[in-house]
């Protein structure tokens, strides 16, 4: 019967290596069908809705939310193509002559040449329109530069600058306070500009246009902060339901493995063990029954051995489930900040404008609240419970020795780069707000 077990199970795993390689020799193919659906997709909209020229967010065809919506998909369909465009190429790197061959013996036909070059033609004369418009959709539309404070942060200019992050890159990331220094004062210098904007005829349409900006700059930022979230944890959960799950019950049910991954579990396991008998004995003293026999409280005691050793035997299958389903979430996490980039560059742009918004007293609250937190006087008692729950989490031993010096060193470091950072910067930008940090934390 176990032999008949395991012969279907290498059967599986045969089918499965198999279309895996199938999969693998049909990536070329299946990658530049995807582009060039992607760019099939872009022209349909171009013929059908802006008679066969670009997509420009820029005309007055429709309404906003129309143009939102064109825009949305314009930017989905480009970054199919280019992401698949990047996967035909690196595949046809991979692949070989031997690898053809493979794919020849299996049924697998590549497309003729001319049919290829045909597509790629036709896809990069749909893209080729569109190269500098993620640009311009992420970095001028949606990355605003945040307000510069003076040295008095309590003085904010009304209407946010409309420098992209091209010229703001040119501009010296950092002045010395003497270098900033004018005839005037700052205060009477922002006065001014504040007047020569409400006097500007065109000021209700920069206001209208930087409201834009912002609304879309949030939402992207909160949507891309969701995914964040959601993405690893349906990531784990999938992975570890229909991929690891099987995997790991299959080898843990056919083959001799230890019920306790580490002693730590078996020592739970004992005192469980021991409560329990504890707990019969003294029930059978103050019970009015008849007391029970030797033989009885060993099978009571047989029988809850058992119960435990199978609740430890899926906590340790858990634990082993989760290491591997962990390495599929940050595989997925990883891949997110690689193919948003322009997402990561408006979520920073994001938390400088909401950071940069906040009073004083805001900042230097949540600074402490911040440090307290992780470095502070009760920290040490959160990272040990952290650094438990990691370690039950993927079944290790909680070693106390690693864990005392972890909380020994890293606080100290943590500390030392809040420090660092109000001394260098925060002092720089907003020094009301480390004055008021330091009143209040003293």
């Amino acid at each position: 019967m176990s032999a008949m077990k395991n012969s279907v199970f290498s059967q599986k795993i045969y089918s499965f290596l198999l279309d895996t390689y199938r999969w693998y020799l049909q990536t070329p193919e299946r990658s530049l069908h995807e582009a060039y659906d992607a760019a099939l997709k872009i022209k349909e909209i171009e013929d059908k809705h802006f008679n066969g020229n670009k997509i420009d967010i820029d005309l007055a065809m429709y309404s906003n939310s129309v143009m939102d919506y064109f825009e949305s998909d314009l930017n989905k369909l480009l970054k199919t193509a280019k992401m698949r465009l990047t996967e035909f190429r690196a595949s046809r790197w991979f692949l070989d002559e031997e690898n053809q061959k493979a794919a020849q013996k299996v049924g697998i036909e590549y497309p003729s040449a001319s049919l290829v070059l045909e597509k790629l033609n036709f896809i990069d004369q749909v893209t080729s329109k569109y190269t500098t418009i993620p640009e311009k959709i992420t970095s001028k539309a949606l990355v605003v530069k945040p307000p510069s404070l003076p040295v008095d942060s309590a003085i904010t200019p009304t209407l946010p600058s409309k420098t992209s992050i091209q010229e703001f890159d040119k501009k010296p990331k950092s002045k010395l306070k003497a270098d900033t220094m004018g005839v005037l004062p700052r205060s009477i210098l922002s006065t001014i500009s504040r007047l020569q904007v409400e006097l500007d005829p065109n000021s209700e349409q920069e206001v209208i246009q930087n409201f834009r900006q912002a609304q879309r700059r949030t939402i992207i930022s909160i949507r891309f902060i969701l995914l964040l979230i959601i993405i690893p944890l349906l990531t784990h959960q999938i992975a570890k339901a229909f991929v690891v799950s099987p995997l790991v019950d299959q080898f843990r049910d056919t083959e001799q493995v230890q019920t306790f991954l580490n002693s730590e579990m078996e020592e739970e396991a004992l005192a469980g063990l021991q409560r329990f008998e504890e707990k019969l004995k003294f029930e059978n003293l103050i019970s009015n029954a008849p007391p029970l026999s030797l033989e009885q409280i060993e099978i009571e005691m047989r029988n809850k051995a058992l119960v435990i050793a199978e609740e430890f035997h899926r906590q340790s299958s858990n634990a082993i489930k989760n290491v591997f389903a962990d390495i599929f979430s940050v595989v997925a996490f990883i891949w997110l900040l690689v193919v948003s980039k322009s997402s990561i560059a408006v979520l920073k742009d994001f938390f400088d404008h909401v950071v940069y918004g906040l009073s004083d007293s805001a900042k230097a609250f949540i600074i402490i609240l911040f440090t307290d937190i992780f470095v502070g006087f009760h920290s040490p008692h959160g990272w040990e419970v952290l650094l438990e729950g990691i370690s039950r989490h993927w079944g290790l031993p909680a070693n106390r020795d690693f864990i005392f010096l972890f909380i020994a060193t890293f606080p100290v470091i943590l500390d030392t780069i809040f420090k660092y950072w109000i001394f260098r910067y925060l002092n720089r930008i907003s020094p009301s707000a480390v004055a008021t940090y330091r009143n209040m934390n003293e």
